[in-house]
């Protein structure tokens, strides 16, 4: 029986806490998550009526079902309370404590906005916020996290679309890729992104910068580390935005969004030389 999508993301965290000890501790919090995303999609799958494959070129982020979710967020910031960091812990308990007015607004406030990264906040924010707001990021996060398995069972809806172009947003729900791919395609690899929302995955240029646009090819790089070789830096020279790729030609049973999460060293390394990651991933990093 093949494994289910959360299934493989569990199991692939679980393997990399012993590969990668340093990382044990993010990667046993999102094994926790992950199980709780699971069962999720399985009530949101219960829950909503079952029909077939659409071919829409309607943005996924116009369909939000709050009859739906809204009774689950309870129990989501519930299980964040037990296995969350304390940061997070405290927002999901600040935040259980709002009500479902609250709860609403949090929701439908991530769920529509443009897309950018949930745990930061822009330098004018930065400037403008005061102890009273500092929860807000962490909101945003939780609002991510319990939005994810909702945005995949809908990408998971859809009938496969042409694309005109690479586009640096996701196709289906217009959120930054968290992570690149490399595939092998004839004697070379094809490159795609993962989107940090629904997670869909789509084709993109090899050379070229999902941040800026640039396509010069001296200003585009890539650095590794022989201890993590299958995961990649790229990093663009003009706007100094990097995104971290992972190689399938050389590590077959990767999973991207786990080997992202797993793979500290190379965002200290990126960020030790000043760039900026495009988008940070579950674990706010």
């Amino acid at each position: 029986m093949t494994l289910s999508q959360w299934d493989r993301r569990i199991r692939r965290a679980n393997e990399l806490t012993s590969t990668y000890p340093f990382a044990a501790e993010g990667l046993r919090f999102y094994s926790r998550v992950a199980t709780f995303q699971k069962s999720l999609y399985e009530e949101i799958q219960k829950a909503l009526p079952v029909l077939p494959k659409i071919l829409s070129d309607a943005p996924l982020r116009d369909e939000l079902d709050l009859f739906a979710l809204l009774p689950k967020f309870p129990g989501f910031l519930s299980a964040i309370e037990q296995v969350a960091p304390a940061p997070l812990a405290q927002a999901a308990v600040d935040l259980s404590q709002k009500g479902a007015a609250v709860w609403q607004r949090v929701i439908q406030d991530f769920w529509l906005a443009e897309a950018e990264s949930p745990a930061e906040v822009s330098a004018a924010e930065e400037d403008a916020t005061n102890e009273a707001d500092e929860a807000i990021p962490s909101q945003r996060l939780l609002a991510w996290i319990f939005l994810q398995p909702y945005a995949e069972y809908l990408a998971n809806r859809r009938a496969p679309m042409h694309l005109d172009g690479t586009p640096s947003l996701c196709p289906l729900c217009g959120g930054k890729p968290v992570v690149g791919v490399l595939r092998s395609e004839g004697d070379g690899a094809k490159k795609s992104l993962i989107c940090m929302l629904c997670a869909h995955e789509w084709n993109f240029r090899r050379i070229y910068c999902p941040a800026c646009g640039e396509e010069r090819e001296p200003q585009m790089a890539f650095y590794s580390a022989s201890e993590i070789a299958h995961v990649r830096v790229d990093v663009c020279d003009t706007c100094h935005t990097y995104l971290k790729t992972v190689d399938l030609t050389k590590t077959g049973l990767a999973l991207p969004v786990v080997d992202e999460l797993a793979t500290i060293p190379l965002d200290l390394w990126a960020n030790e030389h000043g760039y900026r990651k495009l988008q940070v991933n579950l674990l706010g990093a």
